[in-house]
């Protein structure tokens, strides 16, 4: 009994070794038939137009940062702001 399930686990475990390798070297051929080709870079977005409110929102900004965060204005400085 013993016997056969150690004949049953090396047929199994050679079959899964040649199914791989057959997949190994099925993955080969495609790659060098298909080469991969990197998609291309997507166009740059043009930059908004700075409109003369922006100010404005800068400090529409500013202060609704300060007020969450339970703070002066001024004891806050934002450096930077990234439009979307």
């Amino acid at each position: 009994m013993v016997g056969s399930a150690i004949k049953v686990s090396f047929i199994a475990m050679g079959v899964i070794f040649l199914v791989l390798t057959i997949l190994i070297g099925l993955i080969q051929i495609l790659v060098k038939l298909i080469p991969y080709e990197a998609p291309p870079a997507p166009p740059a977005k043009p930059q908004a137009a700075a409109g003369p409110d922006e100010g404005e929102t800068v400090a529409a900004i500013h202060a609704a940062v300060a007020r969450h965060r339970g703070q002066t204005p001024e004891s806050i400085q934002i450096t930077h702001i990234q439009p979307r």
